[in-house]
């Protein structure tokens, strides 16, 4: 039977999460072990697999646990009244320096991360995915109000992606570590002021 928390404790998940963070931050990911984890939370092995089934899904769910706030995040500046122009750059400025400012204070599960990108797991794919979700709407909403010309969504995908790659994928950033955080805010904003000048007064490149 799964124990239930009380009121005034942690819920077994979210105390196995905490202890999972905290172990990886010390031992790193491939010394951290469902059998650890277990014995610093007071229970057998076998009850945090009722939780997590395997320890790939246990890192998938720390890492998740500080993507979904940047989601969300992500979503808010979409909902807003701001113009499409704006919402892009903010969402774009969000994402770069979410992940840069996990990668310096917490490289280890920002680890996590770049190793589910270049592996293709579940938890990059899905993130991956809501991002695209959102910058999309974003797209959508401009060429909706004409505020963006380029008029073929996919296109106009890709050219946000393609001339923001080295700011907002993950791998790429973490290479980057070395470069100021100066120097990084002022390319990612000329990339950015690119991607919003091709999309709103249009490439030649792109069929209009």
């Amino acid at each position: 039977m799964i124990h239930r928390a009380r009121p005034d404790e942690k819920a077994p998940d979210q105390k196995i999460l905490d202890l999972a963070c905290a172990q990886l931050r010390q031992f790193g990911p491939r010394r951290t072990t469902i059998v650890g984890i277990a014995e610093a939370a007071g229970m057998s092995h076998a009850n945090v697999y009722r939780y997590f089934p395997s320890k790939e899904a246990l890192f998938e769910a720390v890492t998740l646990l500080w993507l979904k706030p940047l989601e969300q995040q992500l979503h808010v500046i979409v909902q807003g009244q701001d113009p499409a122009y704006d919402k892009l750059e903010r969402a774009l400025t969000a994402l770069q320096r979410a992940y840069r400012e996990k990668r310096d204070s917490d490289p280890t599960l920002f680890r996590l991360l770049c190793d589910a990108v270049e592996k293709g797991g579940g938890v990059a794919r899905r993130h991956r995915n809501r991002v695209q979700a959102e910058i999309q709407a974003i797209v959508e909403e401009g060429i909706g109000s004409g505020a963006f010309r380029i008029q073929d969504r996919r296109r106009a995908m890709a050219l946000v992606f393609d001339l923001a790659h080295r700011f907002v994928q993950p791998v790429s950033i973490a290479l980057d570590k070395d470069v100021s955080v100066a120097e990084m805010d002022f390319r990612a904003s000329r990339a950015i002021a690119a991607i919003q000048r091709s999309l709103t007064f249009g490439d030649p490149d792109f069929d209009m």
